[in-house]
């Protein structure tokens, strides 16, 4: 035992060398490219708006008067949600939530639902079946993940805006697998338990409720079969609170419900449906006003406005062109208008619009005006409260930020902040500031799909170089838009002398419904197509070192990758597949069937699309690296899928390479995410630039 010891303890120390990673110090910009940005930050009333000047660190406030430009100091504002002990709760009190009225605060406790009347301190318990699987305003882990979302805080009940009334879900998770996570704290280490129903399993079964806060009514259950295999989404109340508006899929997400709920009794009753050969998405903040609600609906291949009654019935639609990424801003209070942003003039810039309500001034022109000009990406918009005035924040690939201050009648009033610093014309002149362009390519059936390229610097006319190919890749989630980011970010591998390019494909949401539609039951196949694609693009150009390619992404886009490197590795021979999902049995049931449908109704997708059942052709093409990262405790896309790769590359005797976080969620913070970046660049150094 003894002498096995010491041969072991000998051959590690021979090893040793082999697998340290040099360290490469980060190239930075010259200084003075950028300076902090003069921001607002809310409108105090339609004439004053609030700006914040200077760094997050060491930040000044100011109002300023739109109509005179004058500006005068003043006390930042407090944000953020009081604490527990802010009201005098318990501990564990999870979500305060004041009503409307600032009354009341709603909580849950143990998974039951509790409301306080601050005044005098009554606390009054509101659902009594709270236990670990039985959640009471406290939603399901894929109804937060993937319906309500991470900033819900699980959270799962809403006041009605007369805070009179609370909705909830009640979710019951008694017959959802169980997904056990080792955590190696302390001398034992513990299990965390999480039901996490993977592709196929059984969902939670979930109740919408309806509880007076003041009354002693008990609770009102929406009428629905709680056994059904359903989903639930954002619920909505009426202006008046009047009516409970319910949200309703099937399974497959290829049917959706819309049901008006009596707070009363739980009577329902629908008001519109829609349905889809793919899979269609939530009703997300809708907007309503005196004839009903306004919404974002894509089952006309583009996303389009429409107007539909509480009643039910016919729906209006308000817009007309080639739509995406369309968020509704609100009416002005007369209902004339409605105020909206889009990428409409083209798929990687968003602007800003108005188009009329049904009444007289769409009668005498029902046409959709554009607000924003020049060739520019248009984000952050706030409207003041008349919405005859908005701020913007404003850049392109080739332009620094500004905060922009416009008028709806008359344009562009002022710019209020820039945020080019005063050496950022001589720098880029002497050619110290990477120059990124938006490039697109047309595929052989018909769509049109951009890129970023940022060049390397002092780049030479026929030399080849490095790549470096930053992906997502996830349906309807582009990583592609025509905005400024900030030269530390990509001056590194630019002064290096590496072309880096930043990918989209035909799902990416530039195409429509479309484009996106053939992701469906066939997730990997398109994204690997367009991005072979690109590199045909680049290659075309006679600017690309064909044995120096790398790709690298997260999540969805360690995935990508990690297919990337072992079914294309002609094109994409190096890779970096961070916390990706290696076969799509492993994630959870909303979100890979709402693409996939189930592995029992489409095994051969599964298949195709499955890196483990990919792999075999790894390294077939000549040297090739795949090096695969993941936290332990990733509550979203489970470590599981990388112990399940690594397992099946060593029984194919592939090489690869492996790095776990202990401890890590979805995402490397504080001392690891540093670590991660000198691991990457270390990995990037050796394998592009061959140093």
């Amino acid at each position: 035992m003894k002498r096995l010891a010491i041969s072991l303890f000998l051959t590690l120390i021979l090893l040793l060398p082999s697998f340290a990673q040099e360290r490469f110090p980060l190239e930075t910009p010259p200084g003075g490219l950028v300076k902090p940005l003069d921001t607002p930050v809310f409108w105090k009333d339609k004439r004053t708006l609030l700006l914040r000047s200077g760094s997050q660190q060491e930040a000044a406030y100011f109002l300023e008067d739109i109509v005179t430009g004058k500006r005068v100091s003043t006390e930042g504002p407090s944000f953020g949600v009081k604490e527990s002990s802010g009201y005098n709760l318990q501990e564990n009190a999870m979500n305060p939530t004041l009503s409307p009225d600032g009354r009341y605060v709603a909580y849950t406790v143990n998974n039951d639902l509790y409301v306080m009347e601050l005044t005098p301190g009554k606390i009054t318990r509101l659902t009594h079946d709270g236990s670990k699987t039985v959640l009471n305003g406290v939603a399901s882990w894929v109804y937060y993940e993937e319906i309500l979302g991470r900033s819900s805080n699980y959270r799962s009940f809403w006041w009605s805006p007369d805070s009179r009334k609370i909705a909830f879900f009640r979710c019951d998770d008694t017959n959802v697998p169980m997904f056990p996570i080792y955590v190696a704290d302390g001398q034992h280490g513990f299990l965390e338990e999480t039901r996490y129903p993977k592709a196929g399993d059984e969902n939670p079964q979930v109740r919408v409720g309806i509880v007076p806060v003041a009354e002693d009514q008990g609770i009102v259950w929406a009428d629905f079969d709680s056994a059904a295999d359903q989903y639930f989404g954002q619920p909505f109340w009426t202006p008046g609170g009047e009516t409970l508006l319910v949200q309703w899929m099937n399974r497959d997400q290829n049917v959706l419900k819309l049901f008006a709920v009596n707070p009363q009794d739980g009577s329902r009753k629908v008001i519109y449906r829609e349905e889809q050969p793919a899979w269609l998405e939530w009703i997300a903040d809708p907007v309503f006003t005196q004839e009903g609600f306004l919404m974002v609906r894509d089952f006309e291949s583009w996303q389009h406005i429409y107007l539909c009654s509480l009643e039910g019935g016919e729906i209006q639609r308000l817009t007309d062109g080639q739509n995406w990424g369309v968020t509704l801003h609100g009416t002005d209070p007369d209902n004339h208008f409605l105020f909206f942003s889009a990428r409409r003039e083209i798929s990687t810039r968003s602007d800003v619009y108005r188009v009329p309500l049904p009444g007289a001034h769409r009668k005498k022109d029902p046409s959709v005006r554009r607000l924003t000009k020049g060739e520019f990406n248009f984000t952050n918009v706030m409207f003041a409260p008349d919405y005859r005035h908005f701020t913007v924040l404003c850049s392109n690939v080739s332009t620094p930020v500004r905060s922009l201050l416009y008028s709806v009648d008359k344009g562009l009033i002022r710019q209020l902040g820039d945020s080019r610093g005063d050496a950022y014309a001589l720098e880029l002149e002497k050619g110290n500031i990477p120059v990124s362009e938006v490039h697109f390519i047309t595929t052989e059936d018909g769509f049109t799909i951009p890129a970023i390229v940022t060049w390397p610097l002092n780049r030479e006319k026929g030399k080849k170089y490095p790549v470096l190919v930053s992906v997502y890749g996830g349906p309807d989630n582009g990583s592609v838009t025509d905005r400024w980011v900030s030269p530390a970010s990509r001056y590194h591998w630019a002064r290096k002398g590496v072309i880096q390019i930043t990918l989209d494909h035909r799902g990416s949401g530039h195409c429509g419904k479309r484009g996106l539609d053939m992701m469906y039951r066939n997730l990997g196949k398109w994204e690997i197509h367009d991005y072979k694609l690109w590199m045909d693009y680049l290659r075309a150009m006679g600017c690309v070192d064909n044995s120096r390619v790398g790709i690298t992404g997260y999540s969805y886009g360690g995935y990508v990758t990690a297919l990337a490197v072992c079914t294309a590795g002609d094109y994409f021979p190096y890779g970096i597949a961070g916390a990706g999902v290696y076969d799509w049995m492993f994630y959870d049931s909303h979100y890979t069937e709402r693409y996939m449908d189930t592995p029992q109704d489409n095994p051969d997708g599964y298949r195709n699309g499955s890196v483990l059942e990919q792999c075999a052709t790894y390294g077939t093409w000549g040297p090739s690296v795949l090096l695969v990262t993941h936290g332990t405790s990733d509550d979203n896309v489970h470590f599981q899928n990388a112990m399940r790769l690594t397992d099946r590359l060593m029984k194919i005797n592939r090489h690869f390479g492996f790095m776990l976080y202990p401890g890590a969620r979805h995402g490397y913070r504080g001392y690891q995410a540093a670590f991660s970046a000198d691991e990457e660049r270390a990995f990037w150094t050796k394998y592009l630039l061959q140093e």
